[in-house]
């Protein structure tokens, strides 16, 4: 397939608003891939390259030969080019990627190349995204939906889904199964804006788990090899050495745990969420866990501690879906023996002034790292020694979590039978400043994945009126419009603003083509990409809370801030202050 086609189907579905519509494109594009050109062309499609990892960065695209008048790029061939790319190591590596780099763009038309530009960066805004896909993939095979979807949950990986539904079909896609030390996208929460409205979909009774405000993590374990993921699917096993010693001191020799790292200090308090997220390199992780993993562990070898991540080849397990004990013969998961209780949890939840220490083992081998501590609490348990438990009713997988985890060790939770039990699990969440709950259904299976009914999320939703400080201009489907937001609190010792951040979430084609001409009246410098403003226009602002941030004058931002609506009954003089986000960063209730 020619590449230039690929770029067209992008660029059309960047176009196309109709979710049907982009399936149907995509789904072209597939069809027409050879078999070898599946695993790239899927990815290319997704936005991304096969080869996590290329060694080019802004840099190395700012000097480029001049397009080429005619297509002549296949898609395999460009993956053949960017696979050169990344293997380019040692002395003398930078040029050699620059004659790498000049060839590949210099046989690129400037559709192509800008393609490619997109690839390279990360940017490739199409609106193609995973769902679409997958969506995708089963039409272009003509298999069912559920089946592609389960196949990616179990794989973890689009490109290898994609390839086998593609040459292969249905039969070789429920090959797939869960393995230990291959990580599976999680199961997600849908959100609610009440704990009457979360109930509405999940029934009474039910469970309700606190959310804790860390980073999602799956502990895979076997043996002595041990490995932790993000939510992201990005390893950061070398990390998170705490972690690994809290799972290394499990009574049982395989797992799949699901749950959350927090992090707290020496005593055990609780730390700001960026700490959190630093530690797992959110931005970049890859490379930077990649690098290290070569350094500590010496490639395929042992660290240095001990710790070992899982090789190349997945560990071979039973088949999803059922349950074998570890001698292979199959058994009836409703036939478990029940291992400890998922019961009713202590009717109060530990609060600020009754942090739950960090446990000896997690404190020691955090101190190996030298950075703040993270303390795992797990929520949910996928593979026992053999056993696969996605598809086992709730109930059974939290009953077998408490059989070999401490209470100190389980994310908080509570069985409620009636509504008023859990408005008061969510307040008692909340007073005690974690993030909200998640209510969820005790009898449902683990929809790894999926963002089902089964789990939903409860969070307090904080509202600010805040003024637009600039705007940026747009790109991809944006194109053309104002899109990005800075926002300002104003502070009312110095008469100005200080700004918070940036969103261009909740913005409707209609609310962009109204602020697109709005600020442009109120523009006072025109950039190429950001315009500055007249602090005048208000805006309504939800997010999830405040964080410290150094990038920032005022010392902190919004965390996911989103857009409700324009203000136009207030001035700027209005809006609030920098004192009230201040007060909710440090977990106040503001006057």
């Amino acid at each position: 397939m020619l590449f230039v086609d690929l770029a067209a189907t992008s660029t059309a579905v960047a176009a196309t608003s109709g979710r049907r519509a982009k399936v149907e494109l995509l789904a072209g594009a597939l069809r027409n891939l050879a078999p070898d050109e599946i695993a790239a062309g899927s990815a290319y499609l997704a936005g991304e390259v096969r080869q996590r990892q290329t060694g080019v960065g802004y840099a190395s695209l700012r000097e480029l030969p001049p397009a080429a008048e005619q297509p002549s790029l296949t898609v395999a061939a460009v993956d053949a080019a960017i696979a050169g790319l990344a293997e380019v190591r040692g002395p003398g590596s930078q040029s050699r990627r620059r004659e790498l780099l000049a060839a590949l763009f210099g046989a690129a038309t400037a559709d192509e190349r800008r393609m490619l530009l997109g690839l390279f960066s990360g940017e490739v805004r199409q609106g193609a995204q995973a769902g679409l896909l997958t969506e995708a993939v089963a039409r272009a095979a003509e298999v069912p939906l559920p089946t592609v979807r389960r196949a990616l949950l179990l794989a973890g990986d689009l490109k290898t889904v994609a390839v086998a539904a593609l040459t292969v079909g249905a039969e070789a896609l429920t090959e797939f199964a869960l393995q230990v030390g291959r990580p599976l996208s999680p199961m997600l929460a849908q959100s609610a804006a009440s704990v009457e409205d979360a109930l509405t979909s999940v029934g009474l009774p039910a469970v309700v788990d606190v959310k804790l405000d860390g980073i999602r993590i799956q502990v895979h374990r076997s043996g002595e090899d041990i490995a932790v993921f993000t939510r992201s699917l990005d390893e950061i096993t070398s990390r998170v050495p705490e972690v690994v010693a809290a799972v290394r001191a499990l009574p049982a020799r395989e797992l799949v745990l699901d749950g959350e790292a927090i992090a707290l200090d020496a005593s055990g308090r609780p730390r700001p969420f960026q700490e959190t997220a630093s530690r797992a390199a959110t931005r970049g992780a890859r490379r930077a866990v990649r690098e290290e993993s070569i350094g500590v562990r010496g490639g395929a070898g042992g660290a240095e501690d001990g710790t070992r991540s899982f090789g190349a080849e997945p560990v071979e397990s039973p088949e999803a879906g059922s349950a074998r004990t570890s001698g292979g013969t199959p058994v009836d998961i409703s036939e478990l023996p029940r291992i400890g209780t998922s019961g009713t949890a202590p009717a109060t939840i530990p609060g600020p002034d009754r942090p739950v220490a960090a446990a000896p083992s997690v404190l020691a081998a955090a101190s190996t790292s030298g950075a703040t501590v993270l303390t795992p609490y797990f929520f949910d348990l996928l593979h026992l020694d053999g056993v696969d438990l996605l598809d086992a009713p709730a109930y059974q997988r939290w009953d077998a979590l408490a059989g070999i985890l401490s209470p100190t060790q389980l994310v908080e939770r509570i069985t409620v039978e009636t509504a008023e039990q859990a408005s008061r699990a969510f307040a008692d969440a909340v007073d005690a400043g974690h993030e909200g709950i998640v209510v969820k259904d005790p009898n449902a299976p683990y929809d790894a994945g999926r963002r089902g009914s089964a789990w939903v999320k409860v969070k307090p939703r904080h509202t600010l009126d805040l003024v637009v400080l600039a705007v940026e201009w747009g790109s991809g489907r944006r194109k053309g419009w104002l899109s990005n937001l800075h926002l300002g609190a104003r502070d009312p010792d110095s008469g100005g603003f200080v700004m918070l951040g940036k969103t261009f979430k909740g913005l409707t084609d209609e609310l962009l083509r109204w602020q697109t001409e709005r600020f442009q009246e109120l523009a006072v410098d025109r950039g190429d990409w950001v315009v500055r403003v007249r602090p005048e226009q208000v805006v309504e602002i939800a997010f999830d809370g405040v964080q410290s941030s150094p990038r920032y004058p005022g010392g902190v931002a919004l965390r996911f801030a989103r857009v409700l609506r324009y203000r136009d009954d207030k001035t700027a003089a209005e809006a609030d202050t920098i004192d009230t986000v201040r007060a909710i960063h440090a977990g106040l209730r503001p006057a």
